[in-house]
């Protein structure tokens, strides 16, 4: 008797989509975020067979090296950082199209040989492939590459598609935001831009919206009416290890806010959008962020670790990590109290924070509905009625939780919450996509879904560019909190009466 095979239902849907072939060239292809996410989620992706049929991959960069020397360089680095040990075959078949170009951003000849490169692939293959330029590099280099890539005809080609994409951070200010618009899409067209944020690559990220859009049970109570209070918080349990040169003159309200916490906050925010294509969804969260008044003093909270314990081990505080000048007055850890002043949302406060060195890692989103208006629990032994929470896990163990008030198993009435959950790993039995690798593979389907648009970025500096201006006018030190600790007791004087913060 023929064994009938049986389908997976827990595949269904993740067929892969066609995508053109395609030559990625990464500037900054030797520094540390090619070698540790970028190289390796090419190599994921070319596992799972969701590259395209024809994929090379240029790397350009200041070391002088050979070709054969960089695919070494490459082979290590997808060998030490892949989420699955890597199959040689596999590897070996995607590191026989690496080329590489040394040499200096503002060198013409660099560009020079990088069209050789690109043209000569087109030739081996005789077919055009897709060009998409990876700007991995320090953001100072940003304006020039685009602008060299515009002189040397390799913002266009007439048979094919070109893409650049740009890591964060997109300016440092407000006006430098947008004289980096300005200079990027005085060369390119805004559709070949993809600015990238790499926290919309997160499964739950995304997942924010499936479980807004696709439930009956959810969107109905998403509103003012119905919802008290939302918290987003993204901790780290690290220190800024070596990374003190950047740090200090960014902060966290720099690094995660201005970006990723916004993003977050549109999205949880939005009005459902008519069709989910690009500009769609962006359309929509723009509105939200136009809708964001740069919070008041008094709603802001800055702080900076001490010395404590973190991760098992004693820590030293922000001041005496190295490369940390005595004089710095950056913050570590940043609170926020922020209102989207529309119809849906007016009156609900959207609590923010971040920070280095606290208790754990978790990015999360908390929404917390309004308490029930009859209280008849109130049993001794009953922890009572508290109120609906739905948290969305965006890391380390990404899912969703939804805690409800149940009866204690026993002859009287008492309640207490409990917990139901869903969990990406034993729902799915399978491991997540890394952030590059989906965010990597949208830019070589050219869907911008997941990217920032040019008034995306600007709107959000528009809210943080005045905490900023504040900080700069005022000598006063941030407060402080130990490392390993839930963050400054300062903090609280944020919260309106009746909240508090979620453990971290």
């Amino acid at each position: 008797m023929a064994v009938v095979e049986q389908e997976n239902p827990l595949v269904e849907g993740l067929e892969r989509l066609p995508v053109h072939p395609t030559t990625l060239v990464i500037f900054g292809g030797t520094g540390d975020l090619a070698h540790r996410k970028l190289l390796p989620a090419i190599y994921n992706l070319a596992h799972e067979g969701a590259l395209p049929e024809r994929f090379n991959l240029i790397a350009v960069s200041r070391s002088e090296m050979e070709s054969d020397d960089y695919r070494k360089l490459a082979r290590e680095s997808i060998q030490q950082h892949s989420r699955r040990p890597p199959d040689e075959q596999v590897l070996d078949k995607l590191l026989e199209q690496v080329r590489y170009v040394p040499g200096t951003f503002d060198d013409d000849s660099v560009f020079e040989s990088l069209g050789g490169e690109l043209a000569r692939f087109d030739e081996e293959a005789g077919m055009a492939f897709n060009r998409i330029f990876y700007l991995s590099t320090a953001p100072s280099f940003f304006a020039l590459i685009v602008e060299k890539l515009g002189e040397h005809g390799l913002d266009r080609h007439d048979d094919t598609d070109v893409r650049v994409v740009i890591e964060k951070p997109f300016g440092t200010r407000e006006s430098e935001a947008k004289q980096l618009n300005r200079q990027v899409l005085s060369v390119l067209d805004e559709s070949q831009v993809y600015r990238i944020d790499h926290y919309l690559g997160k499964e739950t990220v995304q997942n924010v919206l499936a479980f807004r859009f696709a439930n009956g049970m959810f969107e109905p109570i998403w509103n003012r009416n119905f919802i008290d209070y939302v918290q987003i918080t993204a901790a780290e349990d690290i220190g800024i290890g070596s990374r003190a040169g950047y740090y200090d003159s960014s902060g966290a309200l720099r690094d995660l806010v201005q970006n990723h916490m916004l993003q977050l906050l549109s999205l949880l925010c939005m009005e459902p959008p008519v069709t989910f294509d690009a500009d769609e969804v962006r359309d929509e969260k723009v509105k939200v962020l136009h809708a964001v008044a740069p919070p008041p003093p008094d709603a802001v909270g800055r702080a900076r670790y001490t010395a404590g314990m973190a991760e098992g081990k004693e820590a030293v505080g922000y001041i005496e990590e190295e490369g940390v000048p005595e004089e710095s007055r950056t913050e570590t850890y940043v609170a926020l109290r922020l209102e989207v002043d529309n119809w849906r949302w007016a009156g609900v406060p959207i609590y923010l924070r971040t920070g280095k060195r606290l208790a754990r890692k978790v990015t999360e989103i908390a929404v917390t509905l309004k308490p029930v208006p009859h209280l008849a629990f109130q049993v001794d032994g009953s922890v009572g009625v508290q109120p609906n929470q739905l948290i969305l896990t965006v890391q380390p163990n990404e899912g969703v939780s939804l805690s409800l008030g149940a009866k204690i198993p026993g002859t009287r009435m008492r309640i207490r919450p409990v917990n139901m959950e869903f969990l990406y790993g034993t729902s799915f039995l399978s491991q997540s996509p890394e952030a590059y690798e989906r965010l990597i593979m949208d830019a070589m389907r050219g869907d911008a879904t997941l990217f920032t648009r040019n008034d995306e970025v600007e709107a959000q500096w528009r809210i943080i560019d005045p905490i900023l201006e504040a900080w700069e006018q005022d000598d006063t030190l941030p407060a402080e909190y130990a490392a390993g600790s839930h963050g400054p007791d300062d903090a609280k004087r944020i919260l309106a009466p009746g909240h508090r913060w979620r453990a971290i």
